[in-house]
């Protein structure tokens, strides 16, 4: 599939695993829309790429419509890279036997709403739109790349919501891919290991944590990079035999409990 002169839409696009994605779009020819909740790193990377940037909460349906809007106007929309989410660590009951202690509800269906259901609903409205293009020579229309997580198999202790959200991400691409088939768009899911982004912080301390947790990958012994997810997403994007698939990029590793 064909990139140059189309449009993306990366969710989560201001930093991290999306931030990557983008400019390695951006360098395949691609108007990138950043749909971000940061506005100040979103529109910075923007305006690096030549990018759009669309202040998106992927739970708020009227600004994933508008990220996509943005898109379409920008130029043909083809690819679509979800990388939006959030963690949240929680045991499922409290120590103390009280109701009160267990896993807060709300918190696991914010998980819930942003990780799975904000994913679906960029998915859904962006392959609408990608359903009106003119299919290439093998019919294609699009393709879209969903991010999960090891932790969809690997969960561990804590993980209920987290896990619960990604195992939906990966659930969903074989349907998802079936659904789409008949208007040519391709659906492909990446679950990322540990992957070296600013969610470990910055400094000796962070560096200090990294190595150890680099030390228990199969090998290489080191944190993934957000490039080489990138690289990755692009790959699931142009390959046109590329689809209903999840891969794991995660060196080998199989997380433990804890």
């Amino acid at each position: 599939m064909e990139l140059k002169g189309t449009s993306a839409i990366v969710t989560g696009g201001a930093s991290g695993l999306g931030e990557a994605t983008a400019k390695l779009l951006a360098n395949r020819g691609v108007t990138v829309v950043i749909a971000d909740l940061n506005v100040e790193a979103g529109e910075s990377l923007a305006k690096e790429i030549n990018g759009l940037f669309a202040k998106t909460d992927v739970t708020k349906t009227e600004e994933v419509t508008a990220a996509v809007e943005a898109a379409r106007n920008a130029a043909p929309l083809w690819s679509v890279v979800n990388c939006a989410g959030i963690g949240l660590a929680q045991r499922t009951i409290g120590r103390d036997g009280e109701y009160t202690s267990a896993h807060d509800l709300a918190t696991y269906r914010r998980v819930i709403e942003i990780n799975l259901i904000g994913t679906f609903d960029m998915c859904r409205l962006a392959a609408t739109v990608m359903s009106q293009n003119t299919p290439d020579e093998d019919g294609c229309r699009g393709a879209i790349v969903n991010t999960a997580s090891v932790a969809a198999e690997d969960g561990q202790i804590g993980q209920v919501a987290y896990s619960s959200s990604k195992g939906g991400v990966v659930g969903l691409t074989l349907p998802l891919a079936r659904d789409l088939s008949a208007s040519g768009i391709r659906a492909n899911c990446i679950l990322p290991g540990l992957i070296d982004t600013p969610i470990y912080g910055h400094g000796e301390a962070a560096d200090e944590f990294k190595a150890r947790l680099g030390a228990g990958v199969l090998f290489p012994h080191r944190l993934g990079r957000s490039e080489e997810f990138a690289s990755l997403a692009i790959e699931l994007l142009t390959n046109s035999y590329m689809n209903a698939e999840t891969i794991r990029i995660d060196a080998g590793i199989r997380m433990q409990p804890k």
